[in-house]
């Protein structure tokens, strides 16, 4: 008997294992998300059900989610970047006074997270 066939029909794999072919399955990819993805998913499983439903029924929910969360870390570092700039948060402020500098960059990590949620996150 063959170790492994090929099923044309389903197009599983199956392996023999004792006296029965079991398949040969794998498991789904979990997506790579971090904390605006996590976040963005539990606001829309909570309250956008009906595009939930869809998301997760066509199988597409961890490359939206996946992306979702692409867009707002970019997003979150540009302002980051685009706000210590206007502000004049820099390396050497940083050398000079570095507690200024920690409450200064809190404050605008803070804020910029602020803007990210309420124009990607929870939309």
């Amino acid at each position: 008997m063959e170790q492994i066939i090929h099923d044309e029909k389903n197009g599983l794999d199956y392996q023999l294992v004792g006296d029965y072919y079991l398949p040969m399955l794998k498991a789904p990819e979990t997506p790579q998300i971090g904390r605006f993805g996590r976040m963005h998913y539990d606001y829309i499983r909570k309250h956008k059900k009906v595009l939930f439903s869809g998301l997760w029924l066509s199988g597409e929910i961890n490359g939206y989610i996946e992306q979702i969360d692409r867009n707002a870390e970019e997003m979150f570092s540009q302002l980051v970047k685009q706000l210590a700039e206007s502000e004049g948060v820099t390396e050497q402020l940083k050398a000079d006074n570095q507690m200024l500098w920690i409450q200064r960059m809190n404050n605008i990590r803070n804020r910029a997270e602020e803007i990210v949620l309420s124009e990607v996150v929870l939309v």
